[in-house]
């Protein structure tokens, strides 16, 4: 089986180049195999794709302020560059793993968004997934895991925590902010399992998500259960304009996670402590 991953300078797909040996690294960077501009995809050499099985696709401009005051320039990467390269990695027999998102439901108070649930997107940024996922959408040969936020060592509010637990400072954590979280072992695993089993997962999307709604602070409280308090911090509530582009609570579960046997079936504080001590 061979591997590509687009985008393989990325936070998650550094996990994903330890899991797969000897994967094609498709990105920007001087460390990449093959160089690709999303913002010029019909410039690159489909051919490299040739005996590719598979191509996880995990590039995009994913912050969501970014998406919004940049609109056409992020349009332009994340839909038309990454379609125009799906399209065409498609038609050389490759099939596509794409890492969507769970801002593609949008935001319905009290809604708990499933696979069958609607896609509403309200965000530029989720607007901008779901009209990937549209695209394709009935194509055998795509698939598209929607993550929730995403938690590791190296997750942006866990390393700001970590950070100001080793200089002491005090973090500021933004409350409400809900997402069912999942840890990036469990996504490694879930791409791991869906190349694996590409034939036996049916359904062309999969929510990728916890089974509890976690805040900030709940992932606060999680770290000092497992570093003896160290973390001193404040809740603040954030400006309206910090939720323009993101919903305070977006509760996303999976119909098939359990269903299929992807997933150990595991508490946050079992999945964080695990993910937390994982060398």
């Amino acid at each position: 089986m061979k591997i590509a991953i687009v985008g393989s300078s990325g936070y998650i797909a550094g996990y994903l180049r330890k899991r797969f040996e000897n994967i094609l690294k498709i990105d920007q960077t001087p460390e990449a195999d093959v160089h690709l501009n999303l913002t010029e995809a019909e410039k690159f050499d489909y051919s490299v794709l040739d005996g590719i099985d598979y191509v996880i696709f995990t590039a995009a401009i994913s912050g969501p302020d970014m998406c919004a005051n940049e609109f056409e320039k992020c349009w332009n990467i994340n839909v038309t560059g990454t379609g125009y390269f799906i399209k065409n990695a498609i038609s050389h027999g490759c099939r596509i793993l794409f890492f969507s998102s769970d801002a593609v439901f949008g935001d319905i108070p009290g809604e708990i968004y499933i696979e069958l649930s609607e896609t509403k997107a309200q965000t530029p940024y989720g607007r901008m997934k779901k009209a990937v996922e549209d695209c394709f959408k009935g194509n055998p040969d795509f698939k598209a895991m929607r993550l929730s936020y995403v938690v590791s060592k190296n997750d942006r509010f866990v390393s700001y925590c970590l950070e100001c637990m080793n200089t002491g400072e005090t973090a500021d954590i933004f409350h409400p902010f809900y997402r069912n979280c999942i840890t990036v072992s469990d996504v490694v695993n879930t791409v791991d399992w869906l190349i694996n089993h590409w034939e036996d997962y049916e359904p062309q999307v999969l929510n990728v998500a916890g089974n509890e709604l976690v805040s900030r602070v709940r992932i606060a409280d999680e770290l000092n259960r497992l570093y003896d308090n160290r973390l001193k911090y404040v809740i603040t509530s954030p400006s309206e304009d910090f939720y323009k582009n993101r919903p305070k609570i977006t509760q996303m579960k999976s119909l098939h996670l359990n269903k299929y046997g992807i997933l150990k079936d595991e508490s946050f504080t079992e999945k964080i402590k695990n993910e937390l001590e994982e060398k």
